[in-house]
């Protein structure tokens, strides 16, 4: 009789962890205090603005003081703002850079229904963007296996094809900062943008995007100086189906 083969398939389990985001990312609209229309989308389970505050007024009409000498900013105990090197065309593509004053007024810089990200809705950005929550936890750059900082970096705009892929649709654009002196310093180069959570007296949590650097950079940094803010939408949003 002939002989017959038999053919024994070997199964293993295969686990992994895979991020999904849609091809088209929900994007909305929010009206600012000014009456300025920002673009907003959906990452995860959050809303965010896609694109950097340009606002001069609190929530109750109150006037944010702009600020553009550098010896009146580097004296301030107060909020305000101001162009990246008193450049309004610069604001126009980056928004204007706020002290972490402007930002923890109790007039509000967010419209209704939003607010300024804490340094937890930030972590919770970055754990949707793959980091662990012990990365996530951690200070200084974070989340390069993932490619965090390039789901979040604009497509364009940043020096020496520093661009990231912007699969969120986060568009953060590297506008640049004030120093507490008043220089104005990294434009085209990296992007800093303040949670609206004190570390102590005199610093904030905040989180930098570099042209040179897929992760995303975490610490506290000195109230007085002018980063760019984002925010974020309150209340609960219903999770993605897939």
């Amino acid at each position: 009789m002939p002989r017959t083969t038999q053919t024994r398939w070997m199964s293993f389990p295969l686990f992994f962890c895979l991020t999904i985001y849609s091809a088209q990312p929900q994007t909305g609209t929010l009206t600012g205090n000014d009456g300025r229309t920002y673009k907003t989308v959906r990452i995860g389970n959050q809303v965010w603005m896609a694109e950097n505050l340009l606002e001069t007024q609190y929530r109750d009409g109150s006037v944010i003081p702009k600020v553009a000498a550098d010896s009146l900013w580097e004296s301030l105990s107060t909020g305000a703002y101001c162009a990246y090197e008193n450049d309004e065309s610069k604001a126009d593509t980056c928004g204007y850079l706020y002290n972490w004053n402007a930002v923890g007024d109790s007039r509000h810089i967010a419209p209704e229904g939003w607010r300024v990200p804490t340094d937890e809705d930030w972590q919770e950005l970055e754990m949707y963007l793959g980091m662990s929550r012990s990365e996530a936890d951690r200070i200084g750059l974070r989340g390069r296996i993932a490619n965090a900082g390039g789901k979040l970096k604009s497509t364009g705009g940043w020096k020496d094809d520093g661009n990231g892929t912007d699969e969120t649709g986060f568009s953060a654009l590297p506008g640049g900062y004030r120093l507490i002196n008043g220089a104005f310093s990294y434009w085209g180069g990296n992007a800093f943008f303040w949670s609206a959570t004190a570390s102590d007296g005199l610093n904030a949590w905040s989180r930098n995007l570099y042209y040179h650097y897929s992760s995303v950079y975490r610490t506290d940094g000195l109230k007085r100086y002018g980063f760019s803010v984002r925010l974020i939408r309150e209340g609960a949003i219903l999770p993605e189906t897939q």
